[in-house]
């Protein structure tokens, strides 16, 4: 299985990596990965306590409680009253460590020698120096952002916003994981994906007043959005006409959003037969109570709306279109779009289904609602 590089899943590979490496390295002597650390610190600053060894920030204190003991139970470090302070115990090696201890820092020679044995020296020192900088940032405090955020940019589109001339902001994060996502970057947030400042587009469309008229909100799921209400106040107060993308599952947001008159259209996808949902989204159990209600508010007219469909070959049927068309009945507007394929979609496999299959599902739905079409196909035709 193939798998996007990102910082986590390498850092954790790192790490296991390493255990396996002075594990089997100091087999014979009956220590491992989880003592060298301790161990080299007690060699270098004798008489170190635990309250110290705890504060070198490496572990926390119940796993170095463990190493301790283990170290103690092996003979290489003696635990000693302090008689500076009677409450904690100082720690030294033992004769026993000498031969453990030099094969311990040849171990951590040779194993830094092998990860950086295709670098220049160059690169060995701008990584050091990487490190450094990253272990400061990982010890600070790290902040959490709750405003709007925005990971893409269309800046003109005359197909996403019927009628109007508008610009496309993507929101990161989704509660969904549809296999057929041409967008899963925006599922996973890969963690070196670039973000776009909230202020750099706010400057954008203040400059645009005069020439487009509307903004397209679409993800991810934009609904997931914490400052989703007060971003489109501002754009609002500009006087754009805002699209909404969301996949139904926060029926209360959106009536939220409808009802101080923050949205003017809304798009919501239905994925697939109410059956075959689970399946279609990629998540095994879940309810489609909130969908069926935003669908319900939608049919009500509280909005300008409309419903569509991604068809795929290996999730959709004719049936699938008869029970979506009963599901919707009397929607103002249903649009098929065609499954297409790229290096982002999230499920490798899939196929688009013929212009002749789209047709016939047109016909079926046109027996439900007022207006269907087949919504990109002229491009590939």
């Amino acid at each position: 299985m193939d798998k996007k590089e990102n910082f986590m899943s390498d850092n954790a590979l790192l790490y296991r990596a390493a255990i396996k490496y002075y594990d089997n390295r100091l087999k014979k002597y009956d220590i491992g990965y989880g003592q060298v650390v301790n161990l080299m610190m007690i060699h270098e600053h004798p008489g170190i306590t635990m309250k110290e060894l705890s504060s070198s920030g490496s572990v926390d204190k119940g796993t170095i409680t463990k190493s301790v003991s283990k170290l103690h139970d092996a003979g290489y470090i003696r635990i000693e009253e302090n008689n500076l302070d009677k409450r904690s115990k100082i720690l030294k090696t033992t004769p026993k460590a000498k031969d453990v201890i030099t094969e311990m820092y040849l171990a951590r020679k040779d194993w830094w020698s092998h990860l950086t044995s295709d670098l220049t020296l160059e690169e060995v020192d701008q990584l050091e120096k990487t490190m450094h900088l990253l272990v400061k940032k990982a010890i600070e405090e790290p902040t959490y952002q709750n405003h709007f955020r925005i990971f893409g940019f269309q800046k003109l589109t005359l197909l996403d916003y019927p009628g109007k001339m508008a610009c496309t902001l993507f929101t990161g994060g989704c509660n969904f994981k549809c296999p057929f996502c041409h967008n899963s970057d925006l599922v996973f947030l890969p963690e070196n994906m670039v973000e776009i400042e909230q202020e750099d587009v706010l400057e954008f469309l203040e400059k645009r007043q005069n020439i487009l008229e509307g903004v397209c909100i679409t993800g991810g799921e934009p609904l997931l959005q914490a400052g989703i209400v007060d971003f489109l106040r501002v754009i609002k107060d500009m006087g754009y006409s805002i699209k909404l993308d969301t996949n139904g599952s926060f029926p209360n947001k959106l009536k939220e959003l409808v009802e101080e008159g923050l949205v003017d259209y809304v798009a919501v996808d239905i994925k697939n037969a109410p059956k075959k949902y689970n399946k279609t989204i990629g998540l095994e159990g879940y309810r489609l109570d909130s969908i069926k209600t935003t669908v319900q508010y939608l049919l009500e007219n509280h909005v300008d709306y409309e419903f569509r469909t991604t068809i795929i070959k290996e999730f959709h049927t004719e049936n699938d279109m008869r029970l979506i068309g009963e599901w919707i009945k009397g929607a103002k507007r249903y649009y098929l779009q065609n499954f297409e394929d790229n290096e982002n979609v999230i499920q490798e496999g899939l196929h688009a289904c013929s212009l002749e299959t789209l047709q016939s599902y047109k016909k079926i739905l046109e027996e439900y609602v007022d207006e269907c079409e087949i919504r990109g196909i002229e491009e590939r035709i």
